[in-house]
């Protein structure tokens, strides 16, 4: 495994973090009166930013009895910043070797299953699989985490393969340091997902005890470095029932996006709020987030701001995605393959998770029609590249 110091992860939110108190957070949450919420509901339909405890504030339980009232006001903000519109991605993996041992992960060093990193002829057929299936513009690119196999030089040949494909390239892989990323920006390289999974280093390093992805500063400092690098998009996201107090991971997760957006201010955010899924880990969640609590997370993500990408993947159903249309969510997946070669074969490899929503792209697109809404595949023209 690779040795990363201090100086090498470098300044960024983690020094943040680092001054923010988890358990005074949380007992925060707790003390949350109705006179605090109708506060919070009266500046956000004033149309004032709100600021971190407001949001704080609309994820306690003390808000859950104005959930209606929160949902009308994300109706109303999503529609005056997206329209009636759901943009349309598709993830594709290219590998599923690992180096990390995260507990709750298919991927995981440890479980015993086939290890596959396609080739650039595979990637290939699974860009023609995938356009096969719809007029896919944005790509997600997904790997597990083995620099050693799957690292820059590695990535650059999957960017360059994948460009003629498609408009909009994004890639949810490891960490990689500043100079990685611009190097990966020079072969058309968009946006980058990363999860940080939770905010508690505590429980963090319950849940990954081997691999670079023990290093808790080292990826928390990443989104520092892909803003540095100057990537059009960061996406970020806490995995849900990893930890009990998802609350306030959602507080620090906020605290997060506002820092990055005031710091790399020319660069897009999204939100993602997957749900722990079953894998071949065994893992069970900690905590079982409810579709309301869900719906409340997102919302208040929407009140918090109203420009912020916020996207449900197919870990979701099919009925909670089209609920949850018309309330924030602004982006979905469809038709997804978790495992590599997914698309344009029958692979033996395991998936990293199962999925809930397995409808095919036409059907997810006719079903956001139906909704009133429109499915858009494209958001990114080479002109502007």
């Amino acid at each position: 495994m690779r040795q990363i110091n201090d100086t090498v992860a470098g300044e960024g939110f983690a020094d943040v973090l680092a001054t923010l108190d988890w358990e005074a957070t949380a007992t925060r949450l707790s003390t949350i009166t109705e006179v605090d919420v109708r506060r919070v509901l009266a500046k956000a339909e004033s149309g004032r930013q709100l600021d971190t405890d407001d949001f704080l504030i609309l994820v306690s339980e003390a808000a859950n009895p104005f959930l209606e009232q929160m949902a009308q006001l994300a109706h109303r903000f999503t529609l005056e910043r997206f329209g009636r519109t759901i943009s349309m991605y598709i993830p594709m993996y290219v590998s599923n070797a690992c180096t990390n041992k995260c507990v709750y992960c298919g991927f995981n060093h440890d479980n015993d299953i086939s290890r596959t990193v396609l080739t650039m002829e595979q990637v290939h057929a699974e860009c023609k699989a995938i356009k096969k299936l719809g007029p896919f513009e944005n790509l997600l690119i997904v790997s597990g985490e083995y620099p050693a196999l799957c690292g820059v030089d590695y990535f650059r040949e999957v960017l360059k393969v994948c460009r003629p494909y498609f408009h909009n390239l994004t890639m949810e892989v490891q960490p990689m340091r500043q100079q990685e990323y611009e190097q990966l920006i020079e072969v058309g390289l968009n946006g980058v997902v990363c999860f940080q999974e939770t905010y508690r280093q505590t429980a963090y390093r319950e849940c990954h005890p081997r691999g670079m992805k023990s290093i808790f500063r080292w990826r928390l400092n990443g989104y520092d470095r892909m803003g540095r690098a100057g990537l059009h998009k960061i996406g970020m996201g806490i995995l849900l029932g990893l930890q009990p107090d998802w609350r306030t991971d959602a507080v620090m997760m906020a605290t997060h996006l506002r820092y990055l957006q005031r710091r790399y201010w020319r660069t897009r955010y999204s939100i993602n709020l997957p749900r722990l899924c079953p894998s071949e880990s065994g893992f069970q969640p900690r905590v079982v987030v409810t579709d309301r609590q869900l719906a409340q997370l997102t919302i208040a993500f929407r009140l918090f701001d109203h420009d912020v990408d916020i996207s449900y993947s197919t870990r979701e159903s099919d009925s909670f995605r089209r609920n949850m249309m018309p309330l924030g969510v602004t982006s979905m997946s469809a038709g997804s393959r978790t495992e590599p070669g997914g698309y344009a074969s029958t692979p033996e490899a395991l998936e990293q998770f199962a999925i809930t929503d397995s409808r095919s792209p036409q059907t997810v697109a006719a079903d956001i029609r139906a909704k009133g809404y429109e499915p858009v595949w494209k958001d990114w023209d080479s002109i502007f590249d």
